[in-house]
């Protein structure tokens, strides 16, 4: 198997993981929604269309691997950098249907403007650059 393959593999299955919590969650939104669970419904929905939308970005990524200037290494560190905000921002925005806050801004609430700080370290930031990343990959050196 060559280190392309090995990387569009990962993606694959990176996705295919994601997919798997994103389905799951699911439920997640089912149980919210009629009061089953105390959290909020929108943001669980939330929740549930990020791991969704995430898979479909990590599994795009590794489509396009063969396409992108980076060697082996390039394209596992793009896989990551790319699958990680993703988990993150699943995870980040489940935990803040059940505390019931925005997140948006920094409000001086202590849960909201913690939600704030990890969707930006974790979610945010890291993925502006995985999506930067990604499209410099396309950039062909010059003959």
């Amino acid at each position: 198997m060559s280190e392309g393959t090995v990387s569009a593999r990962l993606a694959a299955r990176n996705g295919a993981v994601l997919l798997l919590i994103g389905l799951l969650t699911g439920g997640f939104v089912s149980a919210a929604m009629t009061g089953k669970v105390n959290a909020d419904p929108g943001a669980a929905l939330a929740s549930h269309l990020n791991a969704l939308l995430g898979a479909f970005w990590v599994v795009g990524v590794g489509w396009s691997l063969e396409f992108l200037h980076y060697g082996p290494v390039g394209q596992r560190r793009l896989v990551w950098a790319t699958t990680l905000p993703n988990v993150g921002n699943w995870a980040v925005t489940a935990l803040k249907a059940f505390w019931k806050v925005k997140g948006v801004d920094a409000v001086g609430d202590a849960k909201n403007d913690t939600i704030f700080g990890l969707l930006t370290l974790l979610v945010v930031v890291p993925s502006l650059g995985a999506a930067a990343a990604w499209v410099y990959g396309f950039k062909r050196p010059v003959k």
